[in-house]
């Protein structure tokens, strides 16, 4: 198969999605496909006849992971054309010359349905869930509406804009989580542990957006749950060494003690496997994502969000959990393929 390897792009994930977009070209190339690598936001700038035909290995302008966030500025001035386009050179005559393009994009202009509504305008095959589900799932206010709807535990919060004072007056519960409504890698997510940290956790959130998330803090464990074609994947721990599981620990090898299969109760593992299926069904998603949930000491599990677009880096949760069932990471790519094709028929 033709395939396009879509990653990069301006979002705060764009170092996150540049790397899963490589671990995914390499794979791919052992199962024999033409490939091309291309940043979303930086294109390709050359003359494009049949790049399919081009011999070269398209991964080694695409970098690693740093532990702070990437400075998108500096990306934008690269661009030598208009920087305020999200979609760069040549990417849409690209896209359309294969037989599916692989999402690796994570965050916003990629996670949240705006790149899936474009190329369903314009008949271009993808992989992973639709606009709509898309869109769902990376509004975390929306995705809590739903979870409620739906009777799926989530730890109790309320979304707020900025200068909403008087509601922000009103919690009380700490400690808590502030995050950013339609963030992911954990970028913009801070611990509060009372009123003045609150002020100073919502202050920094609000630099990345205009509408942020207050929630309780579920002391316990911390657990994630791939769901492929609505059946789920084994459970697997998230331990940090230090801290929570925020964008270091999340990203820098070692930082993170993972545990997959999660040593729980086989009545535990089965509850949370179902409701990560339910998360699945509720948020109308397709072929796969991939479900955070906490468990606090009484053994009670809370769904925090859904992730349409996992990552699928070295030290990426969905890839260890195929491999637990014997799927290894080439094969988990071709799933994905294959399940995506499937959408279509």
């Amino acid at each position: 198969m033709k395939i396009v390897i879509l990653a990069g792009g301006i979002s705060t994930e764009r170092d996150v999605s540049l790397v899963t977009g490589s671990m995914i070209y390499h794979a791919l190339r052992k199962k024999g496909h033409e490939l091309v690598l291309l940043d979303l936001y930086l294109g390709y700038e050359e003359e494009v006849g049949d790049v399919f035909a081009l011999d070269r290995d398209w991964s080694e302008n695409f970098g690693r992971i740093s532990e702070i966030n990437p400075d998108i500025s500096a990306v934008k001035a690269l661009r030598k054309d208009n920087p305020d386009c999200v979609i760069g050179p040549n990417v849409i005559k690209i896209c359309t010359q294969a037989d599916i393009v692989f999402l690796a994009l994570h965050g916003q202009n990629g996670e949240d349905g705006k790149i899936q509504a474009m190329f369903d305008l314009l008949d271009i095959k993808y992989t992973g869930t639709d606009y709509l589900s898309s869109a769902l799932a990376m509004d975390k206010a929306i995705s809590k509406e739903l979870f409620r709807k739906y009777k799926i535990p989530t730890p109790k919060g309320i979304t707020i804009c900025k200068n909403e004072r008087q509601l922000i007056d009103t919690w009380s519960i700490f400690p808590c989580i502030v995050k950013v409504n339609c963030g992911g890698s954990s970028v913009g997510v801070y611990r509060a542990d009372d009123k003045g940290q609150l002020d100073l956790a919502l202050e920094k959130a609000f630099a990345f957006e205009n509408r942020v998330i207050i929630e309780q803090y579920i002391d316990g464990r911390e657990f994630s749950i791939g769901v492929i074609d609505g059946k789920a994947l084994p459970v697997i721990e998230i331990a940090p060494k230090v801290g929570f599981y925020d964008y270091k620990n999340k990203y820098q090898a070692g930082s993170t003690v993972e545990t997959c299969p999660a040593e729980l109760d086989a009545n535990v593992t089965r509850a949370m496997q179902s409701c990560a299926e339910t998360v699945y069904r509720a948020l109308r998603l397709k072929t796969y994502a991939r479900m955070d949930f906490r468990m606090d000491n009484a053994y009670q599990f809370y769904c925090l969000e859904a992730n349409t677009l996992p990552g699928m880096t070295p030290t990426s949760l969905l890839p260890q959990e195929a491999e637990a069932v014997g799927m290894p990471f080439e094969d988990l790519c071709q799933q994905i393929i294959d399940s995506s094709m499937e959408k279509y028929k």
